[in-house]
């Protein structure tokens, strides 16, 4: 449990990327970088993580704070699509499933007819 008045400290990107950096050049295990950083390791854990799914700018990003009730993005996320887009976007999508099935019976049918017109020879 966290003490009253101790705030979450704020590390710099910079520092972050020296610790991951450290920690995959030297091989460096979670508990030893735990020692020599004076972190906790699941800190380390997430800055790798993150690191390693996004490269260095994802630790650029800022995560701390509750998402927005009214959008539903929070810091450094990016937005959600507009309503219209998202739609235009369902539409599309709906519209070329159908171009696909349409193209599929279409080659089904060549594909018979010739085969007819082949056994007949």
């Amino acid at each position: 449990m966290r003490k009253k008045g101790v705030k979450n400290k704020k590390y710099s990107a910079e520092f972050k990327i020296n610790v991951i950096m450290d920690v995959q050049e030297n091989h460096l295990g979670y508990n030893e970088a735990e020692r020599k950083y004076d972190l906790p390791h699941s800190r380390i854990q997430k800055w790798e993580r993150i690191f390693l799914e996004e490269g260095a700018e994802g630790l650029m990003k800022e995560r701390r704070g509750r998402a927005c009730k009214a959008s539903g993005t929070r810091k450094g996320r990016p937005p959600k699509l507009d309503k219209k887009v998202e739609e235009d976007l369902i539409a599309e999508n709906q519209r070329l499933r159908m171009e696909i099935d349409y193209l599929k019976k279409l080659s089904a049918l060549v594909l018979a007819e010739e085969r007819k017109s082949g056994k007949k020879r």
